[in-house]
């Protein structure tokens, strides 16, 4: 098995995938799973699609991600293998759509108006 080269993104974070066969070593940017992502519901995060296809000691994940924040990198990672995982194996697809890893999440920070102090909240307003 070559390796396999997959993206995914959540608000601004972009993680780049890399999966071939191993023994279940998860490296993100150059630093261990444990270590990178500290808690465990993010740890649980980027481990979900393996748990869900039963292939958890499997593959050697090599991962570069950058931008957002931490919880934002976990769910790109996730998207990521989701989509390597698909190709790896089509009966992976049935698994992974319906708990909506397959879904690219489109909700993003909404800009801020001039004029107003941020997005949506205002300046104190004065009547006197």
């Amino acid at each position: 098995m070559e390796t396999i080269h997959k993206i995914g993104r959540r608000k601004t974070a972009v993680a780049r995938v890399y999966l071939s066969q191993g023994n279940g070593s998860i490296t993100v940017n150059q630093r261990e799973l444990n270590d990178y992502f500290p808690t465990a519901t993010l740890q649980y995060k980027v481990k979900q699609p393996f748990s869900l296809t039963n292939s958890e000691e499997s593959y050697d994940v090599k991962v570069n991600v950058y931008g957002g924040g931490i919880t934002g990198q976990a769910e790109a990672v996730r998207l990521a293998l989701s989509r390597a995982m698909c190709e790896l194996d089509v009966e992976h697809r049935s698994v992974l759509k319906p708990e909506g890893l397959l879904t690219r999440d489109p909700r993003m920070v909404e800009r801020k108006k001039y004029g107003q102090k941020k997005a949506r909240k205002k300046f104190q307003f004065s009547k006197r």
